[in-house]
């Protein structure tokens, strides 16, 4: 069972859920779980958003009536984002998934108000007795779509829409630009951005731009499909983001990250059932399948395909790493030796980009 909230009528909840959520462990068993979900975008962005709502039907369907979902849309990363944690705890959801990275004070500031309230927040790094925090290694399948990448550019220049400059954002920059550069050494990443995770019109905009300049693969960390309709209309390569977006592009589209966040969604709601939920720190990719690939485009060479697979396949077995040595940055200078891969940690405050990306 699910709920679709605005937040103009998410309502506060009785004095009895209040006080359910000032107690230890779970009030009424023989009650559905009340789980609620934020979302940065529209459910039907096709993107971020979209990942996360099949994740949390995932759960509808695994335990029926055991629990009740609500979902709130659209809420922006600042004040809103903390109204509508406080309203949904009222509401009397035990467990509340936040899932933008600009959530993560708002989450911290709700859970320390609401400390019987189990919080998980998506991409972020602050966690507290109550929040717990979980993030996908997107960077893994942008090191698959540059080795696509740097095998079927002509020009050699290729195109990455940008939502905001944060970690999770140059790392898909730089891991694009790594891998096709070990294909073309001459490529080059030029970055435009949306400043924005989903604005069709500025995305739209945004992949003509580069286009237009003379781009002719292109790559996207905003969420609506509204670039791949470009490139698909002039006839440019191009990746999806978040999910399977080839019916939007079915001649050009070459694959896509698929985020799955099901059974990681799954595993929290089953630990606060039976009680066994910790706060805890998740990072997880392709060998966990909390990222994987769409099909690949038929259009594709068998052995472009092959050179794909050979990436994948050594992310999951431990023989290959996005970010292994030698890493020169933008000024050429060698930041990272040959042989030698940046830490999680190094990765997760990344800030700089590598040789090749012009941003």
């Amino acid at each position: 069972m699910s709920m679709l909230v605005s937040r103009r009528t998410l309502l506060a909840g009785s004095a009895a859920a209040l006080a359910a959520s000032a107690l230890p462990g779970r009030v009424w068993a023989a009650d559905p779980l009340k789980v609620g979900f934020i979302y940065i975008g529209p459910v039907g962005d096709y993107g971020w958003t979209h990942g996360h709502d099949v994740a949390r039907r995932e759960v509808e369907a695994k335990f029926g009536d055991k629990v009740k979902t609500t979902f709130v849309e659209n809420v922006p990363e600042g004040p809103d984002a903390e109204r509508v944690l406080r309203q949904l705890a009222q509401a009397g959801n035990e467990l509340i998934f936040t899932t933008s990275f600009g959530y993560m004070n708002a989450t911290i500031r709700a859970a320390k108000a609401l400390p019987k309230v189990k919080f998980e927040h998506a991409t972020g790094y602050q966690t507290a007795p109550n929040v717990s925090i979980y993030n996908a290694r997107f960077y893994e399948g942008r090191a698959i779509c540059g080795t696509i990448a740097g095998h079927l550019t002509k020009t050699g220049n290729l195109g990455y829409i940008g939502s905001f400059p944060i970690p999770e954002v140059v790392m898909g920059i730089n891991a694009v630009a790594l891998s096709a550069r070990r294909i073309r050494p001459d490529a080059k990443v030029k970055v435009v951005w949306a400043n924005s995770w989903y604005d069709p019109g500025k995305e739209s905009d945004a992949a003509k731009a580069l286009i237009d300049g003379g781009v002719d693969v292109l790559s996207q960390h905003t969420d609506s499909p509204a670039p791949l309709q470009v490139a698909e209309s002039r006839n440019v390569y191009a990746f999806g983001q978040a999910s399977d977006m080839r019916s939007f592009a079915p001649k050009m589209h070459l694959t896509a990250i698929v985020d799955a966040w099901g059974e990681y969604y799954i595993r929290r709601v089953q630990a606060v059932i039976d009680g066994s939920w910790k706060t805890s720190s998740v990072w997880e990719g392709l060998k966990e399948g909390m990222v994987g690939m769409a099909p690949y485009n038929e259009a594709i060479p068998a052995d472009v395909v092959a050179a794909a697979e050979k990436v994948r396949q050594g992310i999951i077995d431990g023989t290959g790493h996005p970010f292994v040595g030698p890493i020169k940055n933008q000024k050429g200078e060698l930041v990272v030796k040959e042989g030698e891969t940046l830490s999680d940690e190094q990765l997760l405050k990344m800030d700089w980009y590598v040789e090749g990306v012009e941003a």
